[in-house]
């Protein structure tokens, strides 16, 4: 019998195959699979964890930036408070120190008048007292005229002060 190259490629093949069997390369491939997949499974579970860490850290800086933002709206509120009751306290002094250099006008002003009334009383009892010696002194001539002049000048000097 003769066989062609065919069979003995069958041949070999089996052999081959027992041979693989008998060295245990089936066991060894078995091992790698299952290392290789166990590997994967683990980058896969690790991946996960990190993937969930990440999930974590994400959440906690957008609360962090929630209140970050809140934070910051309350301390442009308190400063928008705190600049409103400064200008409220400047207008008050500004209002008050108004009022007080007003005031203060005002009464320079009344003593001004004030002073100018008894000036003019002083000058006008001044005139008057002349003019009052003119005619007494006019009209009454000696000793008696000058007493009762002397006398009335005091009693108009006394009643004008």
């Amino acid at each position: 019998m003769e066989y062609d190259a065919t069979f003995y490629a069958l041949v070999g093949l089996i052999l081959f195959f027992v041979l693989l069997g008998y060295l245990g390369v089936h066991k060894m491939l078995g091992k790698a699979l299952d290392g290789r997949a166990s590997a994967i499974a683990k980058e896969l579970d690790e991946a996960k964890r990190l993937r969930e860490e990440a999930g974590a850290v994400l959440a906690e800086y957008k609360k962090k930036a929630r209140d970050a933002e809140v934070e910051a709206q309350t301390i442009v509120d308190q400063a928008r408070r705190e600049a409103a009751a400064l200008a409220d306290e400047a207008k008050t002094r500004m209002e008050d120190y108004v009022t007080r250099r007003t005031k203060m006008a005002e009464d320079k002003i009344a003593q001004a008048e004030h002073q100018a009334i008894q000036e003019v009383k002083a000058l006008s009892a001044d005139i008057s007292i002349a003019a009052a010696e003119k005619i007494l002194s006019a009209r009454l001539k000696g000793q008696a005229g000058s007493d009762l002049v002397a006398s009335s000048i005091a009693d108009v000097k006394n009643r004008l002060n």
